[in-house]
């Protein structure tokens, strides 16, 4: 018994997002972060995601010129981290991640604190410039914020999609409210994740800076 479906990958890849394109509503994006939400749509399975979008309009063009400028990319999570595809940066920029740190986890048990808090700390030396991928803890953009208002530090941007039924949409409206001026790309409420986040990344990575187009997978 054989079921019919698609055996290469580049007809699946087509046809997902020629399915995507068809059922997502991206009328209210510029193109480049129509681009990063195509992707996290792909990401999530979910063309609905794109409804919940919140962002700033340069957030992609600051994050992808500070990435070209050679700024790192702190992640609140080992999953975050792992899944930027190293090729697709454009200055062999460093991915941080500090969550798995013995001194972090210390420093967490002993301030009574998240290790995702800990770890937003530990960004502080370079934090200024830097692009910012949150994709788990909701405490982590919580205290990014505050870190940001108490040194004056301030990254180029933020990709704030933590995921969560504590936090994760409270953190995110915090973002958006912001008297700080961040640039943000965000989806508002509980849904985030991981996945979506690093798409959104690799998106963003991937874009020409003076094409204004995207490298393909």
């Amino acid at each position: 018994m054989s079921n019919p479906y698609l055996r290469t990958g580049s007809e699946i890849y087509e046809e997902s997002f020629r399915i995507i394109r068809a059922e997502t509503d991206l009328t209210r994006f510029p193109a480049d972060v129509s681009r990063a939400v195509v992707r996290m749509v792909h990401a999530a399975g979910d063309p609905s995601i794109a409804d919940d979008v919140a962002f700033t309009p340069g957030v992609v063009a600051a994050a992808n010129a500070a990435l070209r400028a050679g700024a790192p990319i702190l992640c609140d999570s080992s999953m975050v981290a792992t899944g930027i595809i190293s090729s697709r940066l454009p200055a062999r920029n460093d991915v941080v991640c500090h969550i798995k740190d013995e001194a972090i986890a210390r420093d967490a048990a002993y301030r009574g604190i998240t290790k995702t808090m800990a770890a937003v700390d530990a960004w502080a030396p370079r934090l200024d410039g830097a692009v910012v991928a949150i994709g788990n803890a909701p405490t982590a953009l919580f205290r990014l914020l505050e870190v940001v208002a108490e040194t004056g530090a301030r990254p180029a941007a933020v990709i704030g999609i933590p995921v969560g039924f504590v936090g994760a949409a409270e953190s995110k409206e915090a973002l958006i409210e912001s008297p700080l001026g961040l640039e943000y790309l965000v989806v508002r409420g509980r849904r985030g994740g991981s996945a979506m986040t690093v798409a959104a990344v690799n998106a963003i990575a991937s874009t020409d800076e003076l094409t204004n187009t995207s490298r393909q997978d």
